[in-house]
């Protein structure tokens, strides 16, 4: 799978592509990402990427010339996504439908916003990560990146990860289990007798029950 990220910041990812899971299936040949600068879609010497918003107001907003002549120069069977606010939220369930795709461009918004002619005649999508103001479109890209990633095949060591982890159950809609590990008694907090046990039906049903009621208490809106 091909990720291909526009943004004027492109060493924001290198960490990204270097540790964990990514740098792993970047490595292997399962994941390929690509960042390109945007400035270098610009046309003026000063490689302007923002200009003052029409109407008036604080800030800045990003052009939708470079935007435009960055994806038409990258584009090949790509999914475009624009990474904004006021996108859809990006869940599991995203995560899981992106993971089918070949290809997907991600769009690094940055200042006040991206020209709105950008969302609505290039973007395929508006993807948000979550009801909070970033800086820049970067740290959603590595969010989708990373989440996306996880899902395709090889990329984790035991495949049934990506299925017991937490949010996978779209249905449950729980949290992953708590989780222990050695040693089993730490300062007289204990491991729960029933890991210990060897029943693995008994241990698989306790933990369902638990990752159920730690949802319950810890996020009640799900």
């Amino acid at each position: 799978m091909t990720f291909d990220v526009l943004t004027i910041f492109p060493e924001f990812l290198d960490g990204l592509l270097r540790y964990g899971v990514v740098g792993r299936a970047v490595e292997s040949g399962l994941l390929k990402v690509r960042a390109h600068q945007l400035r270098q879609w610009t046309t003026d010497r000063h490689q302007s990427v923002d200009d003052r918003p029409f109407g008036g107001g604080e800030g800045m907003v990003m052009k939708c010339e470079p935007i435009f002549a960055g994806v038409e120069a990258i584009r090949r069977d790509h999914l475009v996504i624009l990474l904004s606010a006021h996108g859809k939220k990006f869940d599991q369930a995203a995560a899981r439908r992106l993971a089918s795709e070949r290809s997907l461009l991600l769009i690094c918004g940055r200042y006040e916003g991206v020209d709105e002619r950008v969302a609505e005649h290039l973007a395929d999508e508006e993807l948000s990560i979550g009801d909070f103001v970033l800086s820049g479109g970067e740290l959603a890209a590595a969010v989708v990146i990373d989440c996306v990633a996880r899902l395709l095949p090889g990329v984790l060591g035991n495949e049934a990860s990506s299925v017991n982890e937490s949010f996978a159950d779209a249905e449950a809609r729980s949290f992953d289990t708590p989780h222990w590990t050695r040693p089993a008694d730490f300062r007289g907090w204990k491991v729960p007798e029933v890991l210990l046990n060897g029943n693995h039906a008994e241990i698989a049903k306790w933990r369902r029950e638990k990752a159920l009621e730690k949802a319950r208490r810890m996020r009640p809106d799900l």
